[in-house]
């Protein structure tokens, strides 16, 4: 019996429900790199950025190719970067509308 839908969902929002492999993909946006750059850019021990490059190449989100010694990292498609611009616009339009709220707790304090 195939997956139902929404808990597909579920299990890729949770493969994405790490910080690190968000900053990976925030990262892979820009193009592909290698891992010694990601390293360099997101700064925690090789073995972790190993472990949560090895879960997001499992999900198929990313591609890793072989260019000699180095392994470069790479979006497999733009949906991930789509998706990510969506996070960002949702995440702006929640944290708007908080300081809106806070702004309005603060003049209700003055009153």
């Amino acid at each position: 019996m195939p997956l139902p839908l929404h808990q597909a969902k579920a299990e890729f929002f949770r493969m994405l429900g790490h910080p690190v492999r968000i900053r990976v993909l925030e990262l892979l946006q820009d193009g592909p790199k290698p891992v010694r750059d990601l390293l360099a850019d997101i700064g925690i021990e090789a073995s972790s950025l190993s472990a949560q490059l090895a879960v997001l190449r499992r999900s198929g989100i990313v591609t890793a190719t072989r260019e000699g010694t180095t392994v470069v990292y790479a979006l497999a498609g733009d949906g991930v970067a789509e998706l990510l611009r969506v996070a960002r616009k949702v995440l702006t339009g929640l944290l708007a509308g908080q300081n809106e709220l806070l702004a309005m707790l603060r003049e209700e304090e003055r009153s």
